[in-house]
């Protein structure tokens, strides 16, 4: 088995499904642009039928990523298959429709209420459709790893005849092992005739803790191609990690039916590194400390043996070089005399390629931090990056912010905002800065029932003069539907931060109020 394990990367779509990880249209391009780097052969952009945003992410993101394939998701209905057939358009031949319908028992009689034979007839009919409209067409069988194997080798057979290049099996749910995995893959091969006219793919959920295991299983039984997210963000316990497949893959070739030395897949792995923070900061979804391959902890060493046996020789106690994927000495940092141009090369090392008008307001945020603290290192100016980019296009825009608080004082919190060219300025009291910050903010955009629900600040770097970053869940109305919107803010100093952080919820908000009130 000589030939390459295809990365398809859906951070954007099902890695953006995690509650609290929604990310703006200037993000996603971040995203995809970094994607682009690190060498993902798929990204699949969004789901462009359910918003105007999804649509235009996708086709943003076709016209502008000029390496990889990008896929639009679709149901097997006509109405989505169409949409993402428009989306992914400016691609060209790089465009790929990916349909999807669900085939276990489960799903048949409780969501879709369908008989067999339906299921089959609408997957036929799905594909053919996306294959008059693109050349690239990949079918999923949602829930396949609880579906009966001679039925779902059924349907693989059917959709690959109607057109279907690339076939996915996905353990929806996390339900599934290593070895059941296994035997279902082995399964299509031995009993579909077709089966070589397609790449067979699987997409594993971590419900359980085994999508990097399952991931691995099936490529060792003979898929092709690896659906995963970024640091594993996703629907509920999330993804596979696309980082750790691709090294488990890189350091134990041989263990999945490639040759000693040889390279299993396309990635430049020395972009993982940045491509997680980037995914970590557009996402406001941080890494675990201890994550494998990425987590700050990865290559640490506090054990006196260990420390011996690094210093002694590296692969006692490391089986990667960190280097390999993207672990190195932090540059000199920045300061406030740095100029415009040391500023952008910075950025573009870290991973962020911006417009003119973006990397002057990032450029005019950096300086007055430089004002505040001595150095502006990486994690500071992505920092700024990020918040710059979040309130890039918002609807409300902080000019101003005044506080004061203590032991025997009321905190009290003036803020002037802008919207649309007209300034507005209002004070409040509250228990305490932060939320007399929040309630100002609620008082000039009349916002309503904004709860918060989870607060977070971590410092972005080290030393006592860090810029502190800042994230919120609010849960904006009483509707317990709803589901609580993400804020990010950065600043040195942490009340602002926080502020900053409301008002990108607030601003998320009224978003995602205009996308359904034109749904």
């Amino acid at each position: 088995m000589n030939d390459k394990v295809l990365f398809f990367d859906t951070t954007l779509r099902d890695g953006e499904q995690c509650p609290g990880a929604s990310m703006n249209l200037r993000q996603k391009l971040e995203v995809a642009r970094q994607l682009e780097k690190l060498g993902v052969d798929i990204i699949e952009a969004g789901f462009p039928v359910i918003s105007d945003g999804d649509f235009e992410a996708v086709s943003t993101i076709a016209r502008t990523v000029k390496k990889c394939r990008i896929a639009g998701l679709a149901r097997c209905v006509e109405k989505d298959i169409r949409a993402a057939a428009a989306a992914v358009a400016p691609a060209g031949d790089r465009a790929r429709i990916h349909t999807f319908l669900a085939t276990s028992p489960l799903h048949r009689e409780f969501k879709l209420k369908k008989s067999k034979e339906e299921i089959l007839a609408m997957a036929v009919e799905g594909v053919k459709l996306a294959k008059s409209l693109v050349n690239d067409v990949e079918f999923s069988a949602e829930d396949a790893s609880r579906t009966e194997l001679d039925y779902l080798a059924q349907v693989v057979e059917a959709v690959i005849d109607a057109g279907a290049t690339t076939v996915n099996l996905p353990d929806t749910v996390g339900f599934t092992t290593p070895a059941e995995y296994t035997k279902m893959i082995e399964y299509m091969v031995k009993f579909v005739p077709n089966v070589d006219k397609c790449v067979l793919s699987v997409h594993c959920h971590n419900d359980i803790g085994l999508a990097v295991a399952n991931s691995l299983a099936a490529v060792a039984a003979g898929a092709r191609q690896v659906e995963g997210t970024i640091n594993g963000i996703g629907e509920r316990a999330g993804n596979a990690a696309i980082e750790e497949v691709s090294m488990a893959l890189s350091t134990r070739p041989e263990s999945f039916g490639f040759a000693k030395g040889e390279k299993p897949h396309n990635l430049n792995t020395r972009e993982i590194v940045t491509t997680s923070r980037v995914v970590a900061r557009m996402s406001g979804l941080s890494v675990q400390r201890s994550k494998a391959i990425v987590g700050e902890n990865a290559f640490a060493h506090s054990s006196g043996i260990h420390q011996h046996g690094i210093l002694a020789k590296r692969e006692t106690y490391e089986v990667i070089d960190p280097a390999e994927v993207g672990w190195g000495e932090t540059e000199l940092p920045l300061t406030k005399h740095s100029g415009r141009a040391a500023v952008k090369a910075r950025l573009e090392k870290l991973g962020h390629t911006l417009s003119d008008e973006e990397l002057t307001q990032v450029f005019n945020r950096f300086k007055k931090v430089g004002d505040s603290k001595k150095f502006v290192y990486d994690d500071d100016l992505a920092s700024l990056v990020n918040d710059s980019l979040d309130t890039h296009n918002a609807v409300w825009k902080m000019i101003a912010l005044q506080f004061t608080s203590g032991s025997e004082a009321v905190p009290t919190a003036t803020v002037t905002l802008e919207k649309e060219g007209k300034r507005f300025t209002d004070c409040a009291i509250g228990n305490g800065p932060v939320n007399a910050c929040f309630k100002a903010i609620d008082r000039i955009t009349r916002t309503k029932g904004g709860e918060l629900v989870e607060y977070n600040v971590r410092s972005a770097s080290a030393g006592q003069d860090a810029l502190g970053e800042v994230t919120v869940k609010v849960q904006f109305g009483t509707d317990c539907s709803c589901k609580p919107v993400s804020g990010k803010g950065a600043a040195t100093d942490v009340i602002e931060a926080s502020a900053r952080a409301y008002l990108n919820a607030v601003n998320r908000n009224l978003k995602l109020v205009e996308i359904a009130t034109k749904a």
